[in-house]
């Protein structure tokens, strides 16, 4: 098993946005792990740093970009930062993001527009500049070959935005929209090979859904955002999952390298719902 795990993302180039704690820096290191070549990216410079330390530590290859995914140099550089580093893409996971609640009478412009920003625009933008290599490069094989091989899409949304979500009016938007961009992409990249999919999580055990009293925040743009979910709700939450628990780092990133591996080849469009059977 080991020796197939080494081989499922041989000679692979991987841009994992927000790779730099939980979900994204799991699936960081379970990509290296099967052998890929990984960018890391993260808005914060020392756990990108210390993901990449993890990686080359066990004898993978990992280099971190360091950047705000709303910026709007932001999808070019890091496609750039890639494609210089290794001359090929081959798997883009839009993983980074945030929540910032609120309910929707009383939700500001500030707090939709950065939610829909992070969570929808910024895939778009970098989905769009990854174009010459992932269609391009494509062409260029099946012109030679008569074939392309096989580059992924992985969009991280959740089930928020398949079910929606009280106080996420804009997450779950931003979330629902990711879906559509997904399935659009997957019929308009498929001739190329390309093959785009979607996760919807559920609870994993990030900073996102650690309880809101531990008071881990974030500042973005000069507004403090609190991160976390309050206790009493992430109890209610936790009952209601069939496996009675919230889903670890590494369990989440298991289906990001099934999507990112040739085991799914043939897979493309697709939702799949990773939440303990809730």
């Amino acid at each position: 098993m080991n020796q197939i795990m080494d081989q499922m993302l041989k000679d692979r180039v991987a841009i994992i946005t927000g790779s730099g704690r939980g979900i994204g820096k799991a699936a960081a290191v379970m990509f290296a792990s099967a052998g890929a070549k990984v960018v890391v990216s993260d808005i914060d410079p020392e756990p990108a740093e210390e993901t990449v330390a993890e990686i080359t530590k066990s004898g993978g290859e990992a280099i971190f970009y360091i950047g705000d995914v709303t910026a709007d140099d932001f999808a070019q550089n890091i496609i750039d930062t890639a494609a210089k580093k290794w001359g090929a893409i081959h798997i883009i996971v839009n993983n980074a993001g945030f929540t910032w609640d609120s309910m929707i009478h009383k939700m500001s412009n500030k707090q939709w527009d950065t939610i829909i920003d992070l969570h929808l625009k910024a895939p778009f933008k970098i989905i769009r500049a990854a174009k010459p290599w992932l269609c391009d490069a494509a062409k260029k094989e099946i012109q030679e070959s008569g074939k392309a091989i096989a580059r992924k899409i992985i969009n991280v949304s959740s089930i928020s935005g398949t079910t929606g979500n009280a106080g996420q009016a804009n997450y779950s938007a931003a979330k629902s929209g990711l879906i559509g961009l997904t399935k659009t992409i997957s019929k308009e990249w498929g001739r190329y090979n390309v093959q785009c999919n979607a996760i919807a999580f559920g609870a994993i055990e990030t900073r996102l859904s650690a309880p809101k009293e531990e008071g881990a925040s974030m500042q973005k743009d000069g507004e403090v955002i609190s991160l976390g979910i309050p206790k009493q709700i992430r109890d209610i939450a936790t009952m209601m999952i069939p496996l009675g628990r919230l889903g670890t780092p590494q369990e989440a990133a298991g289906p990001i390298l099934f999507l990112a591996s040739y085991l799914s080849d043939y897979v493309s469009g697709e939702v799949i719902t990773v939440s303990g059977g809730l």
